[in-house]
């Protein structure tokens, strides 16, 4: 029976990700280092034997900001058409995805705003310096930008569209009878694990302890093939046939 699945991915290191630096809108290449890294976690665990099958991929959702979605460029899905954003395709890349690709601000980072570009050890400064209560974002949000009750609008609003659009019609269904349902997220630190925190239904101001470095890869899914009972995967088992057959 199908069990459909939703990928979230952070996008890899930049300088101020690897200083600290709240980045929203700001717009950062990756390091070298955060590009060498995202094509190897492309090559472990892109493909079909992996823990994300291109074939078995229906849609994916990226970020609006450049760090996203090359790193989805890098991560090497192989999509059959032309990512939203180049002039024409890149044929060096292998077609092994019907998956459409669709840009949509639901997915961007968290709107800093009088935060952008500081770390955490500035921002308690700054407040202690005001006479403000330690700062924490899921339950004060950010001054002049988001507010968690905003993030948990756009979110909310995503997570129904990929229940609805690929999940429901799916999950519960014969393997062979199945539509392909898995999905993709390429973005952000702070909105991935508010994305996983709204998943599972819980508020934001209950606080997030979830952690999602730089390129991670996160798995979020359902328990008893019930698209009401949304889990995240800490885990999956190793694919035992396969490993079989290498022997």
């Amino acid at each position: 029976m199908t069990t459909p699945r939703a990928f979230i991915i952070r996008h890899g290191e930049t300088e101020w990700s690897l200083n600290g630096r709240h980045t929203g809108s700001t717009e950062l290449p990756l390091t070298a280092n955060g590009e060498k890294r995202i094509r190897s976690t492309g090559k472990a665990l892109v493909g079909d034997d992996r823990l994300i099958v291109p074939s078995k991929v229906a849609h994916i959702y990226v970020s609006p900001r450049k760090r996203a979605q090359r790193t989805l460029e890098l991560l090497d899905i192989g999509c059959k058409d032309k990512l939203p954003w180049q002039e024409s395709r890149d044929h060096t890349s292998d077609i092994r995805s019907d998956a459409k690709v669709q840009t949509t601000d639901d997915i961007r980072e968290w709107d800093y705003g009088d935060y952008e570009g500081l770390t955490s050890v500035q921002i308690k400064q700054q407040r202690e310096e005001k006479g403000e209560r330690p700062w924490d974002i899921w339950r004060d949000g950010c001054p002049g930008g988001e507010s968690p009750a905003d993030v948990t609008k756009r979110l909310d609003r995503l997570i129904k569209d990929i229940r609805t659009r690929f999940h429901d019609k799916a999950i519960g269904k014969p393997k062979g009878e199945a539509p392909i349902s898995d999905v993709l997220l390429v973005a952000h630190g702070h909105i991935l694990r508010a994305f996983a925190m709204r998943w599972t239904g819980k508020e934001l101001s209950e606080g997030v302890s979830l952690l999602l470095e730089a390129g991670g890869v996160g798995t979020l899914s359902y328990e008893h093939r019930s698209l009401h009972e949304p889990a995240i995967l800490l885990g999956g088992a190793f694919m035992v046939d396969l490993v079989e057959n290498t022997k």
